[in-house]
C-alpha cells in the first residue's frame, strides 16, 4: 500500500506492532517524552505530508497521559500536512461516561458527559476519522461529526465458543446486565441456544447491592457476555449467580479486560472455567497472574479495518467475518 503511514502511542505497542505485520508495514517513527513539569512531548520522525495517517492508541494505562499523547500525535500529524489522519483507538476513554442518568432528590445530578467531551477533543485535534471496537454504548457514534467505525469482537467471540466449548450447543448465553442484550441475542441468534439476563441493582459505581437471574441455567454450561469488565465485581457475583441456579459449567467473554483494583484476586477466586478477553488492552501481565485468562488477538480486525479505509472499501464485511 502506499500513501500509508501507521504510527504507535505508547498505551499498547505490541497490538501496534501486530497490526503493522498484518499490512506488511513498518511502524513510523515517533518519540515521545515527557518534560519535567511532566507535559508531553511527541516529535514525528519521518515526513507524513500527504500521506493517510493511522494513530493506533489504546484508552487503557495511563489513561489521561495517553490520551493527551494521541491527541498530541493527530495535531502533529495535521499541521505536517498529512491528508487524513484516523485515531485508531481499540478501547475507548471514557466510554463508561455516556449519559446524565444520575438522579438525587428527584433532581438531575451535574455528572459530566465525559464521553462527549472526548469525541470533542479528538475532532478539535484534528482527527478525520475513528477506528475503534466495542463501544460501551453505541450512541457515542453519535458525538463525532466525523465517520466513526466501530468494530465488533463478535466473529472472534463465535469462533473462540465453536472451537472452545466442547458443549456448546447445549450452553446458554447470559448478559450480566440488560444493557448487553442486545449483544448477547445476537450472539444466541448465531449459535441458535438460548439466552439469560441477569439484572443488576447498583448502590454506587462499581458496588452491586443485589441480581436477579431471568430465564433458566440449570444442568447448562453458562457462557457470560460482556463488553468490558473493570474490577469484575459484576461477572464474578454473576458466576456465584449462575452457580447457584445450577449451571455446570460458567465462562465469561469480555472484550475490553480492564482488570483494576481486586480484579484478579477476584477471577482466581471465582468459578470460571476461563475468562476469555480480546488484546484491546495489554494482557501479559495479567495472563502470568491468572491462568484462568485466555486471550483472543483482535489484531487482524483492526489492519483490515485499515487497509479496508485506506483502499475505500467496506468496513462491514468485518462486522460478520474473522479476517484471514
Amino acid at each position: 500500500m502506499s500513501n500509508i503511514k501507521v504510527f504507535s502511542g505508547s498505551s499498547h505497542q505490541d497490538l501496534s506492532q501486530k497490526v503493522a505485520e498484518h499490512l506488511g508495514l513498518e511502524l513510523g517513527k515517533v518519540v515521545t517524552k515527557k518534560f519535567s513539569n511532566k507535559e508531553t512531548c511527541v516529535e514525528i520522525g519521518e515526513s507524513v505530508r500527504g500521506e493517510d495517517v493511522y494513530i493506533i492508541q489504546s484508552g487503557c494505562g495511563e489513561i489521561n497521559d495517553n490520551l493527551m499523547e494521541l491527541l498530541i500525535m493527530i495535531s502533529a500529524c495535521k499541521i505536517a500536512s498529512a491528508s487524513r489522519v484516523t485515531a485508531v483507538i481499540p478501547c475507548f476513554p471514557y466510554a463508561r461516561q455516556d449519559k446524565k442518568d444520575k438522579y438525587a432528590f428527584g433532581f438531575q445530578s451535574r455528572a459530566p458527559i465525559s464521553a462527549k467531551l472526548v469525541a470533542n477533543m479528538l475532532s478539535v485535534s484534528g482527527a478525520d476519522h475513528i477506528i475503534t471496537m466495542d463501544l460501551h454504548a453505541s450512541q457515542i457514534q453519535g458525538f463525532f461529526d466525523i465517520p466513526v467505525d466501530n468494530l465488533y469482537a463478535e466473529p472472534a467471540v463465535l469462533q473462540w465458543i465453536k472451537e472452545h466449548v466442547p458443549d456448546w450447543k447445549a450452553s446458554i448465553i447470559v448478559s450480566p446486565d440488560a444493557g448487553g442484550t442486545e449483544r448477547v441475542t445476537s450472539i444466541t441468534d448465531c449459535l441458535n441456544v438460548e439466552f439469560a439476563l441477569i439484572h443488576k441493582v447498583r448502590k454506587k459505581a462499581n458496588e452491586i447491592d443485589r441480581m436477579v437471574l431471568v430465564g433458566d441455567v440449570k444442568d447448562r454450561v453458562a457462557i457470560l457476555i460482556d463488553d468490558m469488565a473493570d474490577t469484575c465485581g459484576t461477572i464474578c457475583h454473576a458466576a456465584d449467580k449462575l452457580i447457584s441456579a445450577g449451571a455446570i459449567k460458567v465462562y465469561a467473554i469480555l472484550t475490553h479486560g480492564i482488570f483494576s483494583g481486586p480484579a484478579i484476586s477476584r477471577i482466581n477466586n471465582a468459578c470460571f472455567e476461563a475468562i476469555v478477553v480480546t488484546n484491546t488492552i495489554p494482557q501479559e501481565k495479567n495472563v502470568k497472574q491468572s491462568n484462568k485468562i485466555q486471550v483472543i488477538d483482535i489484531s487482524m480486525f483492526l489492519a483490515e479495518a485499515i487497509r479496508r479505509t485506506h483502499n475505500g472499501e467496506s468496513v462491514s464485511y468485518l462486522f460478520n467475518h474473522v479476517p484471514l
